[in-house]
């Protein structure tokens, strides 16, 4: 599939109205370098945004480092033993957008809080009796960034600076108020024009980059200017500050252009049609 602009969006599950943590970056076909989308970033700006880029019809791939998805495969379900655990993504979506109506900024702290949702979930000083022993259920596309060398967490894990599971439940927020408007692979069909959703994981880019495992983070000139150039990226235009949010977005842009002409991402071997509609998939894992 051919795309003439590619974004990628770091997340951010902070229950305030910006987010430090959230950027967006923008890289054209060809090989000019990604650029930052400039701006104090709310979750409902980009909400509003996507859905502009959908009215515009622009062939966008855009990347989210999230998860769209709890495990589903390993239990046959979200949610064991609550009645109303969803059948599928977009209702998941569904359910953690009403139940979380009355927070502010498309925050998900009433979801979290449910008495039967918290069963399942780890928080700081509140451990749900769901939760089981360990690291947390995984859904199968985590197993395999796991298999690639990375370190996925569980999205029922709510502590620690790595967790995902707040960005994966704000994230969900927005893709229910998306649907209809955009797809999300490969939750949806591919449509033949307008954009495209994609779940990206950010530390894959810059692990096929070269980044060597145990370096995380990319926070001056060079060291994005050497990964940049791994997909064929001309040198970027310096930045006024260099966060880890920000760069992880350009990296990510940049390896988009460079992944989506690869067929085979398209097509996982272990991704099943039951998959497909429940736990979703990252993109990049083979």
């Amino acid at each position: 599939m051919s795309f003439t602009d590619f974004f990628a969006i770091d997340w951010s599950g902070q229950a305030v109205e910006r987010p430090k943590g959230l950027a967006v970056a923008h890289a054209r076909a060809g090989t000019e370098a990604p650029e930052i989308v400039d701006r104090a970033w709310s979750r409902q700006d980009v909400l509003e945004w996507l859905e502009q880029l959908a009215r515009d019809g622009t062939r966008a791939l855009i990347g989210l480092d999230l998860s769209p998805a709890f495990p589903f495969h390993d239990e046959g379900t979200y949610f064991p033993g609550w009645e109303a655990s969803p059948v599928d993504g977009p209702a998941l979506w569904q359910l953690v957008d009403e139940l979380s109506a009355d927070d502010p900024h498309l925050s998900a702290t009433s979801f979290i809080n449910h008495p039967h949702a918290r069963r399942h979930f780890r928080q700081r000083g509140d451990c749900g009796d769901l939760f089981p022993p360990g690291r947390g259920r995984f859904r199968v596309c985590e197993h395999g960034q796991e298999a690639m060398r990375l370190s996925p967490y569980s999205c029922f894990n709510l502590v620690g600076a790595s967790q995902v599971g707040k960005s994966s439940l704000t994230g969900m927020r927005v893709l229910h108020r998306l649907r209809s408007k955009l797809g999300l692979w490969p939750f949806d069909p591919m449509p033949e024009t307008g954009p495209v959703l994609v779940e990206i994981y950010t530390a894959l880019p810059a692990r096929l980059a070269g980044m060597r495992k145990g370096i995380s983070k990319i926070r001056d000139r060079e060291t994005l200017d050497t990964l940049l150039a791994a997909f064929g990226s001309a040198p970027h235009r310096p930045l006024p500050r260099y966060d880890d949010h920000a760069t992880d977005a350009m990296l990510s842009a940049a390896w988009l252009r460079v992944a989506a002409a690869q067929s085979e991402l398209w097509s996982p071997t272990l991704l099943t049609p039951e998959l497909a509609c429940t736990e979703g998939w990252t993109f990049g894992v083979p």
